[in-house]
């Protein structure tokens, strides 16, 4: 009876659509510093600051919180973000010109069957890692 009923529920309940992705934090040790690599040097547009020790920017639909580790956390040592790009040479050296430590040139990291995946890696003042990626589709293959 009871499997009926859930059966039931099921079939006029469809699947819930995943919750999409809102915001990250990133463990800093000095946000202003903080900022102004997220700012000047990846091009994330502020959005606000909460204080000395909280700003928010915007990455497309993805906001990013920026804060002191404030009893948990710890600067660099946070989850590897990867933002998009294109085309990724040029962004990474800009990056790098604009004060980004380099740690991986671009390169091609995987053959997709619609397109080449790129990936480079630079490391913000606190040492935390941030990916860079480009989905190369095979009209754009020869441009990069």
């Amino acid at each position: 009876m009871a499997t009926r009923l859930i059966v039931e529920l099921m079939s006029d309940n469809p699947s819930p659509t995943p919750p999409s992705l809102g915001q990250i934090a990133i463990t800093v040790a000095d946000v202003a510093t903080a900022k102004n690599f997220y700012q000047d040097v990846l091009g994330l547009a502020p959005l606000f600051d909460a204080g000395p020790n909280l700003s928010f920017l915007q990455t497309g639909e993805v906001r990013v919180m920026l804060t002191t580790p404030q009893g948990h956390g710890e600067p660099g040592k946070n989850s590897v973000l990867y933002f998009k790009v294109s085309p990724i040479a040029e962004a990474y050296m800009r990056m790098i010109a604009a004060g980004a430590n380099a740690e991986r040139e671009p390169g091609l990291t995987a053959k997709m069957p619609d397109h080449d995946l790129w990936m480079g890696f630079v490391r913000d003042p606190d040492g935390n890692l941030v990916g860079l990626m480009e989905e190369v589709r095979p009209s754009a293959a020869a441009e990069t």
